[in-house]
């Protein structure tokens, strides 16, 4: 049984609860059916698909929706590849005529060497998108000024970078994500560039609400047994932040007393029968 269905912590976006805080993204897999394999062993209730990937013409003929079942994920779409404000909500709104739900991702790229995020044209998108009925997941770069301005205009969630996408790089924003974590009202879902497991367990330590992969399991030799261990970190890393971590330590400071626990005999010195330690009679065995 999964150790967050043991006590009462949902992930809660745009008003519907999940159980998992790990979402998946569908590219760079192998083949549509190593998707769903990875998709189901993840635990995941959330999966963003691109629109630019998505053939609804072709529904029931191999298109990657229909491995993706639809009562047992959320479908996020989202707009990558958009480079503009414009081209983003035009994205957006062909997935809401095609029957896709009103949750959206927001990504505004137009840097094609590092898919940097706009933090102009993704603020502009985000106030469009809002005002038009979407529930606006935006991805963005590590800006804790930004996030507050994302959160103010209506996002349900703030999505920034932990590195560039798909660098397998881990989580090189820490100090910035953690004060987007101390000031935002909305889940904070750290997206992009986690390599390993041990960086979402590292994001979910320091108070990320969730974690996005995508590539590290997509291209891993396993991507099924890469993602069932992703789903095991983000859970223990969530399971730590509500634990509590101890305080660190300049010192060292013994787990056990270094006293009184030796009776009458004293520290380094304990009795072994009337003989002593280390010290039998002779003629006795040792």
């Amino acid at each position: 049984m999964s150790v967050q269905a043991t006590y009462a912590d949902p992930l809660v976006i745009g008003g519907r609860s999940f159980t998992s805080r790990l979402l998946l993204g569908t590219g760079k897999f192998s083949g549509h059916a190593v998707m769903r394999d990875a998709l189901e062993a993840s635990g995941a209730e959330i999966v963003t698909v691109a629109l630019r990937r998505v053939d609804l013409s072709r529904a029931g003929e191999g298109d990657i929706l229909d491995f993706i079942d639809p009562t047992g994920f959320l479908l996020l779409p989202n707009t990558s590849g958009a480079t503009t404000a414009d081209e983003a909500v035009r994205l957006a709104r062909l997935a809401r005529a095609g029957g896709m739900p009103d949750f959206i991702k927001l990504e505004v790229t137009p840097d094609p060497r590092y898919l940097a995020p706009d933090p102009i044209e993704t603020l502009r998108a985000a106030e469009m998108l809002i005002a038009d009925g979407f529930i606006v997941l935006p991805y963005c770069s590590a800006d804790p000024v930004l996030c507050r301005r994302l959160e103010e205009a209506g996002c349900a969630t703030v999505m920034p970078l932990g590195s560039w996408i798909g660098s397998n790089k881990g989580l090189r924003t820490r100090d910035a994500v953690e004060i987007i974590i101390e000031q935002a009202g909305v889940p904070v879902v750290v997206d992009a560039g986690l390599g390993v497991p041990s960086d979402a367990a590292e994001a979910m330590e320091i108070g990320a609400d969730a974690v996005l992969v995508n590539t590290a399991i997509a291209i891993a030799n396993d991507p099924v047994s890469m993602a069932r261990a992703f789903a095991m970190a983000t859970e223990a890393g969530r399971l730590a932040y509500r634990a509590g971590r101890a305080a660190p330590r300049r010192e060292a400071e013994a787990s056990s007393p270094l006293t009184g626990f030796l009776g009458q005999h004293g520290l380094g010195q304990p009795s072994l029968g009337q003989h002593g330690l280390g010290q039998p009679s002779l003629g006795q065995p040792a």
